[in-house]
């Protein structure tokens, strides 16, 4: 049986984790739900809190954080996403893929999925896990999971910082790198 992910990485491709094998399809199952034509950024960090405890343990402020942002998500289908509706996200933010983007993938999702298979290939073997794809979702400052995000609270800059690896530190080891980057003021 042959995969429907698109190949969006390029050739000798990570294979994806479990959560994030789990993402994709529940993406997919979100966007023909929702009657939308494209999977977008909103869709795969929907599935992905879902889909990984790592993910949602990564994110600052726990547990009641988490149960906000799934409030804002939750909304899309009932009010929250309307406006999305028929357009297709590419906030051309970040350099698309080249020959014209992936069918069924709004632009900048299928550029996060790239930049994840990137993250997970830059730190070696393994496959691409929950926290190459949320890093690689947070890099677009315009995409609508950065937009879900802000509007539930969530202070997005440290998570554009996560470590390529950081998932093999697991939540508690990105919790400490990024509290280490938030030492003050420059020069102080």
């Amino acid at each position: 049986m042959q995969s429907r992910t698109p190949d969006i990485s390029g050739a000798g491709e990570e294979p994806l984790s479990t959560e994030v094998a789990a993402t994709v399809a529940g993406a997919r199952r979100r966007a023909l739900r929702d009657c939308d034509r494209q999977i977008d950024t909103a869709h795969l960090l929907h599935s992905l809190l879902e889909a990984d405890p790592e993910t949602r343990g990564a994110l600052p402020g726990g547990a009641p954080q988490v149960a906000r942002l799934l409030g804002y998500l939750v909304q899309r289908s009932i009010g929250y996403g309307l406006r999305w509706r028929g357009s297709v996200e590419d906030s051309q933010a970040l350099p698309l893929l080249p020959e014209g983007g992936v069918p069924g993938w709004s632009p900048a999702a299928a550029t996060a999925m790239s930049e994840a298979y990137a993250r997970a290939a830059e730190r070696g073997a393994g496959p691409v896990e929950g926290l190459d794809l949320l890093a690689a979702l947070v890099l677009d400052p315009h995409c609508r999971a950065v937009e879900v995000l802000e509007r539930a609270g969530v202070d997005v800059p440290p998570l554009r910082a996560l470590p390529a690896g950081g998932a093999r530190h697991g939540p508690a080891g990105v919790r400490r790198a990024m509290s280490k980057m938030d030492d003050g003021p420059v020069g102080a």
